[in-house]
């Protein structure tokens, strides 16, 4: 069987892939004051306001110290902050400002207007399928 040439690879052009749409999110949520990876974690607080920043780090899947540092950014731009578990004191909880409340429209208009675009010439049914396929490469990779 001959290998192909790393950028002949499907792992090479799904990186090219997540790249370029990183890139255009970057871009469109530079607009509203935020970087990439930061609407990913409002969006853990949009669903379910309160959670723990160790909940937190497991959703996102990135270490302790990174959800620190994102926290403590956000908690500067006024969109989050941080309050002790009424019952367990040592367990910090975060919680949505009413700024970072009002982003949540943005946020989800920015992520529309990339998935359209994204897949702009593709009939339904071939959407569905590459989800399909999608979430297969993802199962294979859990």
């Amino acid at each position: 069987m001959t290998r192909k040439a790393i950028p002949e690879t499907l792992g090479y052009l799904l990186v090219q892939i997540c790249r370029a749409n990183r890139s255009q999110a970057q871009e469109r949520l530079s607009q509203i004051g935020l970087h990439t990876g930061q609407e990913m974690f409002l969006l853990r607080l949009w669903r379910k306001d309160g959670q723990t920043q160790t909940g937190l780090a497991e959703e996102i899947c990135v270490q302790p110290a990174t959800i620190t540092r994102m926290i403590d950014r956000l908690a500067k731009e006024g969109l989050v902050e941080r309050r002790s578990d009424e019952e367990d004191r040592r367990v910090s909880r975060v919680y949505l400002t009413e700024a970072g409340r009002a982003l949540q429209r943005p946020v989800e208009n920015i992520w529309h207007e990339l998935e359209q675009e994204s897949f702009a010439n593709l009939s339904l049914d071939e959407k569905v399928l590459l989800r399909r396929l999608l979430l297969q490469v993802r199962e294979n990779l859990d």
